[in-house]
């Protein structure tokens, strides 16, 4: 089972870009959803979270308004949405798979986004 994370990159402040996470050997109807970053040289932060239900999301405070989450269970993937882009949105983006059945958790590799002119 794996998460594979795609679309980073480089990126002009006020930008645009959007990430996507493709899930294999599980099925992602039945885990939360969310993406984390690292900042260079911070700790990993929650970006934002879905619910298996794709009902229910969640953001955090420095993205709340420009970053949008969405789920799409029968292609088994997550996005991220993120727009007006700010240099401190600088990091590596991670997707990750929480099941809501068990203890089964699954991390991607990770995505660079760097917000720079």
């Amino acid at each position: 089972a794996q998460l594979v994370e795609s679309g980073g990159g480089l990126v002009q402040p006020g930008g645009s870009l959007r990430l996507s996470c493709a899930a294999s050997g599980f099925a992602v109807s039945y885990y939360t959803l969310s993406w984390y970053r690292q900042p260079p040289g911070k700790e990993r932060e929650l970006v934002a979270a879905v619910d298996s239900t794709g009902r229910i999301k969640k953001y955090g405070d420095s993205v709340q308004g420009r970053f949008t989450i969405s789920r799409d269970n029968n292609k088994n993937t997550i996005s991220l949405q993120m727009n007006s882009l700010k240099p401190e949105d600088t990091a590596v983006y991670y997707c990750k798979g929480s099941s809501r059945y068990s203890d089964n958790e699954y991390w991607g590799q990770g995505t660079l986004v760097t917000v720079s002119s």
